[in-house]
């Protein structure tokens, strides 16, 4: 299921530059300019980045709740239920995640942050 919505995901995307794939989470990482914009769940639901800004309208759409890691909510982060993905909610959180995402300073290949 991850891999048929990563699919989906690099359709919606297409062809940028600016757009990155990593491992994470048991399924695909899509990164904007090195920054986390969404990804697949291994149980084929989708994560979008969308800021704290967004979250409440976020939360709002059908399907939606919060990102819970290991027991940890985690802000600006929601979970989208693999049934509420028809190709255009797909394409709308997508955007949504890019507008968040877009705004943040590109990260340079390799960089770690310094504690």
């Amino acid at each position: 299921m991850p891999d048929d919505l990563a699919e989906r995901i690099r359709q919606a995307i297409g062809e940028d530059p600016n757009i990155g794939e990593i491992r994470m989470f048991g399924g695909i990482c899509f990164t904007l300019n090195g920054n986390m914009m969404v990804g697949t769940m291994k149980d084929g639901t989708l994560l979008a980045r969308v800021g704290e800004g967004q979250e409440a309208e976020a939360l709002s759409k059908p399907g939606a709740t919060r990102m819970n890691f290991t027991g940890r909510e985690m802000k600006g982060f929601i979970i989208v239920a693999a049934d509420e993905l028809s190709d255009d909610a797909l394409k709308r959180w997508i955007a949504m995640a890019s507008r968040f995402v877009g705004a943040m300073p590109a990260k340079k290949p390799g960089a770690k942050k310094k504690k």
